[in-house]
């Protein structure tokens, strides 16, 4: 049995929770926070933008630490989950390794890229594993786009865009604060760069335009340069949604034999085949948000017994998808092309 530890109980702290009841081999043992009223289980002031709100929780059995050290010297946790505002990751995932835990770590893993090489040679020299919990290749619609892809079912990438876009937050106080989260072209872009990494590779070079508020930039579309072979992939994500619209996201992606499309809440995966046919694929999952973090922790969970890195929480995959989100604001603020190594 696995034993997790969750730092951080916030609305992502709540979902993790939540799907780690269904995970196989593991349960969560222990929480940290400093909020009282959340260590007594009254979660009703969590809300995010999916899945459930917060409701009163029955902790029975549940460890509860309002100091991160207590929790890391608790010998009974293998695994810490790191859910707490981005700005604190680096120094919370050093701090569990060195204490000899393996670590998950939500995505971003860190919001400059310094420190996400501080965290990853950490892991190295700690012997453990530095997972980063990027959630988005585990939704059914964009796990069968990566399996495709992976497999070379439909052929080689030639194109494709994606597509991220929600409504200014208002259900956090630290989700609005850019010296926390990096602001929307990191803390939401960088699931596009992320999956982009993943089933494309790192791009040579970027060119993005966009919108800023202050000194974060809010809006942006990209396009992804390989070189003259790659493939030719654009993006557009941010915050500047109306009310009315709080949250988009999809892809139309071209393969030699087919075109993948999806956009969420209007057209459903969608295989448009070289001979005319279509097809929507049956997909594992349902319609329960947490069901993708049940599969993203149960990876972590099973990285843990094996030893072994799970390639889709890399911890390099997670830190080039930050470098390329940092290109991209570098192209918007001055309007040229941008390398990326």
């Amino acid at each position: 049995m696995i034993r997790i530890g969750i730092v951080g109980i916030g609305f992502m702290g709540m979902i993790h929770y939540l799907a780690a009841r269904k995970l196989q081999g593991a349960r969560v043992e222990a929480i940290c926070s400093r909020d009282e009223t959340k260590l007594a289980g009254d979660w009703r002031d969590i809300r995010g933008n999916f899945g459930p709100r917060g409701e009163m929780m029955d902790l029975a059995g549940v460890r509860r630490y309002r100091h991160l050290d207590d929790l890391l010297g608790d010998q009974n946790i293998d695994l810490v989950d790191i859910c707490n505002p981005t700005h604190l990751h680096p120094d919370t995932a050093i701090r569990a390794l060195r204490a000899g835990k393996h670590v998950l770590v939500e995505k971003a893993i860190a919001l400059h890229p310094g420190d996400a090489d501080a965290m990853v040679e950490a892991a190295r020299n700690a012997g453990r594993l530095l997972m980063v919990a990027h959630v988005l290749p585990f939704f059914p619609e964009f796990a069968y786009a990566a399996r495709t892809i992976r497999l070379g079912e439909f052929g080689k990438v030639i194109g494709g865009h994606f597509k991220r876009v929600i409504s200014q937050p208002d259900w956090s106080n630290d989700i609005g604060d850019a010296s926390k989260t990096g602001g929307p072209a990191i803390d939401l872009h960088i699931h596009d760069t992320h999956f982009i990494g993943l089933v494309c590779g790192v791009p040579n070079h970027v060119f993005s335009v966009g919108c800023t508020r202050g000194a974060a930039v809010t809006y942006l579309t990209t396009s992804y340069l390989y070189g003259s072979d790659g493939p030719a992939i654009t993006s557009a994500s941010g915050a500047v949604a109306t009310k009315a619209r709080e949250f988009v996201h999809g892809y139309e992606i071209y393969l030699e034999k087919a075109t993948l499309t999806y956009e969420s809440g209007t057209c459903p995966l969608t295989v448009l085949h070289a001979d005319g046919r279509s097809e929507q694929p049956a997909l594992a999952g349902g319609d329960d948000p947490t069901t993708a973090f049940t599969a993203e922790i149960q990876a972590a969970v099973d990285g843990v017994r094996t030893g072994r890195e799970p390639d889709l929480l890399s911890g390099k995959l997670a830190r080039d998808a930050l470098v390329l989100c940092h290109r991209e604001c570098e192209s918007v603020q001055t309007g040229k092309i941008v390398a990326v190594s």
